[in-house]
């Protein structure tokens, strides 16, 4: 009890010894050298020229250092300049940036990196930024980590009109991401992928968290390629994720990928795996092409959940892959509704509810729509008859849950278990409305 005190009052110390800064586009660089635990920096609306360079900032859990821009009406605007990344991370840790337009004014520079000569960027919060028009090639890129990253938070955020939406780790399997949650974003408009988190080859020492398995979440996001995207062999999906270490730190972690709206892909699919991932209560259309991949990239997949989806394509639905030679599994798909014309390849048609893709509007209520008009509620309940396809449901956060997060009734299939599905709380949050 008496630490548990003098922990209180420490922390509380170190709170009234923050201060609030207020800076605006002529002299907000003179502050950033200052920030410390538990420090604000308030920027005022205008146009900034000269990025934002947050080298060896360091907050803590309780005190993380805060920059950030009005919440509402005119914007603190970042314009891109050339030769440097517009917010430059570099050995940071517990530092937020909420509430910044980054204009890339179609650059060759990325709008957030943590740079490839950084040792770390840990307990990143990004958080309402409206990143755009960084599309001068597909490697620039709206959020970028290249060096060891840990408990990144990915909230809120517009990206469109960039080369490639998010991009974490390294080419070389090098810079990990780890334990990430990337939530309530809108990504379109991407000449490459709106997000591909990278495979990783092993762990360096000293990051954080070690000894424990580690999950990756993506949620509630709206990944849309329906527009802008590359074609022939420069083509990417929505978002691709690669495996985790083979052996050793961070083998055992998973993705979970849950009520993300996949939206067209002219020239690929929506949705490529490998690892451990769980894919769950998700909506996938594709009128263009196929719909969710899990296929070998740098490895193979490994443990891989696929249940309680609803997919739309216009070729395969689901189609797992397998590697000469792999051992199975374990892999478990069902419960997922898929209309496609090959509603799935490598999965035991049986656990899972299968149509073409021209009878959807028999199964759905409003299917053939744009986004904003999209209903993909069931035209009746489709109640699963398999009573041991939901068992080990509980490992995966919110799995009892449908699309907008209402609880199923017994062993419901598909993504939506009512309408209107997206609800109209969904369509506003995406932006759609």
């Amino acid at each position: 009890m008496h630490r548990l005190i003098a922990i209180t009052l420490g922390l509380c110390a170190l709170a009234a010894l923050a201060t609030e800064y207020r800076a605006g586009p002529e002299d907000y660089r003179s502050y950033l050298s200052r920030l410390k635990a538990g420090d604000r920096l308030l920027l005022a609306a205008g146009d900034y020229t000269q990025g934002l360079p947050l080298h060896g900032l360091e907050g803590t859990a309780e005190l993380p250092v805060v920059i950030e821009g009005p919440a509402d009406g005119p914007r603190a605007r970042f314009l891109a300049r050339r030769g440097a990344n517009t917010v430059s991370l570099i050995n940071v840790r517990h530092v937020v940036i909420r509430n910044l337009e980054l204009d890339g004014q179609h650059l060759p520079v990325d709008a957030v990196k943590a740079e490839g000569h950084a040792r770390f960027a840990h307990f990143v919060t990004l958080e309402n930024l409206y990143i755009h028009d960084h599309d001068a090639s597909q490697q620039n890129v709206g959020i970028s980590s290249k060096c060891p990253a840990f408990g990144w938070v990915v909230r809120g955020n517009r990206i469109e009109r960039v080369g490639t939406g998010m991009y974490f780790g390294n080419s070389n399997g090098e810079a990990p991401f780890v334990a990430g949650l990337i939530e309530h974003n809108r990504v379109r408009d991407t000449l490459g992928y709106n997000l591909q988190i990278k495979h990783q080859r092993s762990r360096p020492a000293g990051m954080p968290g070690a000894g424990q398995r580690h999950d990756t979440v993506i949620r509630r996001n709206l990944f849309d390629k329906s527009a802008g995207g590359s074609t022939g062999p420069m083509a990417r999906p929505n978002v691709l994720v690669g495996h985790w270490p083979l052996m050793g730190e961070g083998a055992e972690d998973r993705y979970l990928i849950y009520a993300n709206l996949f939206w067209q892909n002219p020239t690929e699919a929506l949705f490529q795996g490998e690892g451990n991932v769980a894919l769950y209560n998700n909506i996938f259309v594709n009128h263009h092409g196929p719909a969710v991949r899990i296929q070998p990239h740098n490895d193979v997949p490994r443990r891989i959940d696929i249940f309680q989806n609803t997919v739309l394509a216009r070729d395969e639905g689901i189609a797992l892959r397998r590697r000469e030679g792999q051992r199975d599994g374990p892999w478990r798909v069902f419960n997922n509704l898929v209309l496609a014309a090959t509603p799935l390849l490598g999965a035991d048609p049986h656990d899972n509810l299968a149509g073409r893709l021209h009878e959807a509007t028999r199964w759905l209520l409003r299917p053939v729509a744009d986004l904003a008009r999209l209903d993909l509620a069931p035209r009746m309940a489709y109640v699963c008859d398999n009573a041991t396809s939901g068992a080990g449901l509980d490992e995966h956060a919110e799995a009892r849950l449908d699309y907008d997060g209402r609880p199923r009734v017994g062993c419901e299939i598909g993504a939506c278990v009512r309408g209107p599905c997206p609800s109209p709380a969904r369509t506003f949050i995406l932006g759609l409305e």
